[in-house]
């Protein structure tokens, strides 16, 4: 593990405003190497991101540690999220989304996404202690299997409402959301 800081540079992307709210956190990604954009000129902040788009950034982030295997029957070999898959796979970080799928291009949910970081955290050796969903009115709505997640993400600052005091859990998380999120995460564990 290590220090982490955010780099500050300009990014090739037209669609990143200096002034936009997550301009930062794209930053940040973007400069660490876990996330890319789109083209080479775009980043498209407001478009969903996939699972396997998810996993890939956390693989990138634990440094792209090997691992062989495909786990799921819709991960293919040689794929760019392969390797990822296979090594959150093992690490148990991850899980399928039934049926021995995993998803890797459905769009993730705002409460899966909470569930993998904090695996992550825990993989890592991170505190995972600590919940509280307190003052969002849609908390309830947060499944009970991703409750302590999203607990544990809420309180630390890894996840914030998205307006209106709405945690929207199964709403699906936007590419500079996911920025932001894996910005905070890093934030957390320094």
């Amino acid at each position: 593990s290590g220090i982490f800081s955010v780099i500050s540079s300009g990014l090739p992307f037209v669609d990143v405003n200096s002034g936009a709210w997550y301009y930062d956190a794209v930053s940040f990604v973007y400069n660490k190497g876990i996330m890319n954009g789109v083209t080479s000129t775009t980043f498209e902040p407001n478009s969903t991101i996939t699972r396997g788009m998810v996993v890939t950034m956390l693989w990138r982030m634990a440094g792209e540690p090997y691992a062989s295997g495909t786990y799921f029957d819709d991960v293919s070999y040689g794929r760019y999220y392969t390797t990822a898959v296979a090594w959150s796979a093992r690490n148990n970080i991850i899980e399928g989304s039934g049926a021995n799928t995993f998803g890797v291009n459905d769009p993730i949910t705002r409460e899966q996404l909470a569930v993998i970081l904090y695996r992550y955290a825990k993989y890592m050796g991170y505190s995972t202690t600590g919940s509280s969903l307190t003052g969002y009115y849609d908390a309830n709505s947060v499944s009970s299997w991703a409750r302590d997640a999203m607990g544990w993400a809420v309180k630390n600052g890894i996840i914030t409402g998205s307006g209106n005091s709405r945690l929207n859990p199964t709403g699906t998380a936007s590419r500079a959301e996911v920025a932001q999120m894996f910005m905070s995460f890093y934030e957390f564990t320094t």
